[in-house]
């Protein structure tokens, strides 16, 4: 009885403002058929919130948070595919990965992303220096005026983040 009620309150809530909703995604976007997509995912997670849309005081404001995390994921994704396939560009043309390969290094990739984000800015920093430009925990350390152990430290707790 709860889901119903809840679903027949979100319904309520995207026929009056979903029309709003596309529009604002819209002028972020610059793209009908993208801020269609953004639309409907956003209602798909009003749908799947505990928060009954029926007790929403400002639900503009509800709707734009929810979508602008959505376009931030996006934008972000993005910018992660971008790169990679910038790197991939760089390589010898004998070493092409499959799609399914390029998909599952872009989905890797965004999961560490997300993890990483969970971290410090320093144990990111030391994180990066360390597994992307190759550096070594001596030299790392010295770039940052750590201690060797500080960085170990750091290492560790990046580590035992993306282990989990």
């Amino acid at each position: 009885m709860q889901d119903a009620i809840h679903s027949s309150s979100v319904g309520q809530l995207y026929k009056q403002h979903h029309s709003w909703l596309q529009g604002w995604l819209h002028r972020r976007l610059r793209h009908s058929a993208d801020a269609e997509d953004l639309a409907h995912d956003t209602f798909l997670r009003v749908l799947h919130t505990p928060q009954k849309a029926i007790e929403l005081r400002q639900p503009m404001a509800f709707l734009a948070t929810i979508a602008n995390g959505l376009l931030i994921n996006r934008w972000r994704r993005q910018a992660i595919e971008q790169a990679y396939l910038q790197a991939l560009a760089a390589r010898p043309e004998d070493v092409e990965p499959s799609p399914e390969e390029r998909h599952l290094t872009i989905e890797t990739l965004l999961e560490l992303d997300s993890l990483l984000l969970g971290l410090s800015v320093a144990v990111r920093q030391i994180f990066l220096m360390s597994q992307l430009d190759g550096m070594t925990y001596p030299q790392i350390a010295v770039q940052l005026g750590l201690t060797v152990p500080q960085v170990q430290r750091a290492m560790t707790k990046a580590f035992s983040v993306c282990y989990a």
